[in-house]
């Protein structure tokens, strides 16, 4: 199955989604275009609903400053708008980095609406590990490289965007060979995406910093949550995973070692199948319960 369009938002923004696999739609898995391929195991007996967040991607750009002021709550409100109109009474969520933290709080003020969660390397914003962890020498060499290419000539923004890239792409994999597969996640020839780093500056980190994630409000995400975390990951801290584990009533932790922030493309074998026993019902046997 594969199907394209976009959904109007109540506040009248498009979203740009694709829905990939075969069945009625089970799944939604915002801003997941960068990787819905590389999960398409995990569809083969379902679909998913994959779509851009309003301001990323190929969706519509709010141009009034006040529009993009609310952040993350605008995604959480376009998720619901996104289930709603494929009238999905429950839906699997699957989401990554930040994105992984709007599925979450989406569970948390909707939880009637959600089935599960698997949350690929969320950062710990609002439980207290937001800052990435101490850059090791990979890390170093590529703020290094990025510093070196801020006064440096591009014959225009996109080749600018995807020159970031190719550096940045390392700090995402322990096993560098696969950087060349990280740097096509800055869509550089979408002008949303190249224009992201102010949009999270401004925007979307103040926004995450913001959300609720007490004792209560984590209290009220009662559906079965995965949490897949690298345990190199230099972007999201894994203690953030650790944490997001143990404060939710009902998750675990699928700790994959020798990865960074995209441990489905590292470990394949370890992660898809897990994700797959998951999403089928069951909890994979290599996920751990974190002592709260």
């Amino acid at each position: 199955m594969e199907e394209q369009g976009f959904i109007t938002t109540p506040d009248g923004v498009r979203l740009w989604y694709r829905l990939v696999g075969r069945g009625a739609p089970a799944v939604i898995v915002p801003h997941g275009l960068y990787y819905a391929d590389d999960l398409a195991a995990l569809w083969q007996d379902r679909s998913a609903v994959v779509y851009d967040l309003r301001n990323r991607g190929r969706s519509d750009a709010g141009a009034e400053p006040a529009r993009r002021s609310r952040g993350v709550l605008h995604d959480l409100d376009d998720l619901e708008a996104v289930r709603s109109h494929f009238g999905l009474a429950r839906v699997d969520l699957v989401g990554h980095s930040y994105v992984a933290v709007i599925a979450l709080h989406y569970a948390m003020t909707r939880p009637e609406r959600v089935g599960r969660v698997v949350a690929f390397g969320p950062p710990g914003y609002g439980i207290g590990h937001e800052a990435p962890p101490p850059p090791d020498a990979v890390a170093r060499d590529v703020f290094r490289q990025l510093g070196a290419l801020q006064g440096a000539p591009f014959a225009d923004a996109p080749a600018r965007c995807r020159g970031f890239w190719q550096v940045l792409a390392r700090l995402y994999v322990v096993d560098q060979g696969l950087a060349p597969r990280i740097a096509p996640w800055g869509r550089c020839d979408l002008p949303n995406e190249r224009a992201f780093v102010a949009y999270w500056t401004s925007h979307v980190e103040p926004s995450l910093k913001q959300l609720p994630a007490g004792a209560s409000d984590l209290a009220r995400a009662t559906c079965p949550v995965l949490v897949v975390h690298g345990r190199d990951d230099r972007s999201a801290p894994y203690g953030a995973g650790r944490a997001w584990a143990a404060r939710l009533p009902d998750a675990r932790l699928l700790t994959v070692p020798h990865t960074a922030h995209a441990p489905w493309l590292e470990a394949p074998r370890a992660v898809i199948p897990a994700v797959q026993t998951f999403l089928g019902g069951a909890w994979p046997d290599a996920a751990e319960q974190v002592p709260a």
